[in-house]
C-alpha cells in the first residue's frame, strides 16, 4: 500500500488493489512520511472505502478536522451497529455520524443541548437503532466524561435509520417517522383501540409503513397486483380497506401523493393483521 497523500499525522490517502482511492487511519500513520512511501501497515487501524470520489473527499476533509479519539469512538459505534442491524448501512454513515458526534461534543462543552422532538417516536419505531444511540452515549460518557441527555441517543439513532434507508437525507427520515406516527394514530382512532406495541404484527406494520413512506418519497412503485385480487381484498376486509383509505387521504392531503391501489391492498392486509387480536 503506497501513500498517495498525507492528510495529517493520523490519516493518509492511498489506493486499494482495484485502484480505488481509500482513506487509511492510524495513530502516527502520517507522521514524518511522504507521498510515494509505503504505508506502515502495523499502524493501520481503519480503512475507509466510500462509494464516490466526492464522498471520499468529504470524509478526508472531515477527518482532517476532527480529533482522532472522536473518530475512533464513532468507528466503534458503527462497528457495534453492524452487530445489531442486519441491513447493510450506507457508507455515508462514516461522514454523517463523525460530524454529528464531533458537533455534539462541541455543543456539550459549550453547555448547549438540543431537544429531539421525535425522541418518543424513535424509541418506539426504531428500538434497535435507539439501542445503538444509547450505546453511543455510554461510550462518550465513559471515554470523554460527557453526560449527554436521552435526546442525544435518539438523534444518533436517526443517523442509523437514515443509513439503513439509503435515503442520504436525514430530513427524509424525519418525514418517514412522522408518516408512521400519524398512520398509527389513524388506525387507533378508526378502531378505537390501543395497539400492542410489543407484538410481532405491530413491528411488521411499522416496518411496512417505513418502506411504504420511503417508496412514496422516492417515487418508487410496487409491482402491479391482479385487479381481481384487489377487488377480493376490498370486499373481504371492507373496514380495514376503509382505514387504509383514511391513511391514503392523509398522505394525499399532506404530500399530494395519490396512493396506488396496490399500496392500499398491502396496507389493508397489514392493518388487518395488526388489529386482528383486538
Amino acid at each position: 500500500m503506497i501513500i498517495q497523500k498525507v492528510i495529517n499525522n493520523n490519516i493518509i490517502a492511498s489506493v486499494d488493489e482495484a485502484g480505488c482511492e481509500i482513506i487509511v487511519m492510524g495513530r502516527g500513520l502520517g507522521f514524518g512520511v511522504k507521498a510515494g512511501q509505503s504505508v506502515d501497515e502495523k499502524k493501520v487501524e481503519k480503512i475507509f472505502r466510500m462509494e464516490t470520489e466526492e464522498e471520499t473527499n468529504q470524509l478526508a476533509d472531515l477527518l482532517n478536522e476532527v480529533p482522532i479519539e472522536r473518530v475512533e469512538i464513532t468507528n466503534e459505534i458503527i462497528d457495534y451497529a453492524n452487530t445489531v442491524i442486519e441491513t447493510e448501512l450506507n457508507k455515508t454513515i462514516y461522514i454523517t455520524l463523525t460530524d454529528h458526534i464531533n458537533f455534539a461534543i462541541e455543543r456539550y462543552q459549550q453547555n448547549i443541548q438540543f431537544a429531539n422532538q421525535l425522541c418518543w417516536e424513535i424509541k418506539r419505531f426504531y428500538p434497535k437503532e435507539y439501542k445503538i444511540g444509547q450505546k453511543a452515549v455510554e461510550l462518550l460518557s465513559d471515554r470523554l466524561d460527557l453526560n449527554l441527555v436521552e435526546d442525544e441517543a435518539a438523534s444518533i439513532a436517526m443517523h442509523f435509520v437514515n443509513a439503513e434507508l439509503k435515503s442520504g437525507r436525514i430530513e427524509q427520515t424525519v418525514q418517514i417517522t412522522k408518516i408512521i406516527q400519524n398512520s398509527l394514530t389513524i388506525v387507533k382512532y378508526h378502531y378505537r383501540i390501543e395497539l400492542d406495541e410489543t407484538s410481532l404484527d405491530y413491528a411488521r406494520f411499522v416496518t411496512h409503513m417505513k418502506f411504504f413512506a420511503q417508496r412514496m418519497l422516492n417515487g418508487t412503485k410496487v409491482e402491479n397486483l391482479d385487479d381481481k385480487f384487489c377487488m377480493l381484498i376490498e370486499r373481504q376486509y371492507p373496514n380495514d380497506y376503509k382505514c387504509a383509505g383514511k391513511i391514503a387521504d392523509y398522505i394525499f392531503k399532506e404530500y399530494g401523493y395519490q396512493v396506488p391501489d396496490e399500496e392500499k391492498m398491502y396496507l389493508t392486509l397489514h392493518i388487518k393483521r395488526v388489529v386482528l387480536r383486538k
